[in-house]
């Protein structure tokens, strides 16, 4: 191994290989090639996964409708009719007799952007109307904005 070694000149002394061929490293346009190709796959990636996690909220907002309108109910059987406002699920008010809660926690009561459900009673659609009103928090809109009523 040690006849393979040539001596380098005084000022460039380490930078033989092997085989006496010089060393080399990368270029700063290869570095840079390769930090861009990073960002453009990471920029991907970071979209796909936003895409999915608000997929998921929507998904879970419209399950946490159908539990919140089970414990609507169950408030109502309990007490003749369903609350004025969502909040008798949790804290019971004055004109609940026979009030068995709490039905729900506070944090149920808001969607999973962290946006009050829309609540009407009596409601339009049924004895009481319960709204996801969807990513943006507000009525109307599409995609993952689009609102969903517990009589759909």
């Amino acid at each position: 191994m040690a006849h393979l070694m040539k001596r380098a000149p005084r000022g460039q002394r380490g930078t033989l290989s092997l085989h006496g061929m010089r060393a080399r490293g990368f270029t700063l346009l290869e570095m840079l090639a390769v930090i861009v190709l990073i960002g453009i796959i990471g920029a991907v990636v970071v979209t796909q996964v936003g895409k999915n996690v608000d997929k998921g909220k929507y998904g879970a907002g419209k399950a946490q409708l159908m539990t919140l309108s089970q414990k609507i109910e169950n408030y109502a059987l309990d007490n003749g009719a369903p609350p004025q406002q969502l909040e008798g699920l949790a804290v019971k008010p004055a004109n609940a007799p026979n009030w068995q809660g709490p039905y729900a926690k506070e944090s149920d009561l808001k969607d999973p952007w962290g946006h009050a459900f829309g609540y009407q009673y009596p409601g339009q659609n049924g004895s009481f109307d319960l709204i996801f009103y969807g990513q943006d928090g507000k009525p109307g809109g599409d995609g993952y904005s689009k609102d969903v009523g517990n009589w759909q």
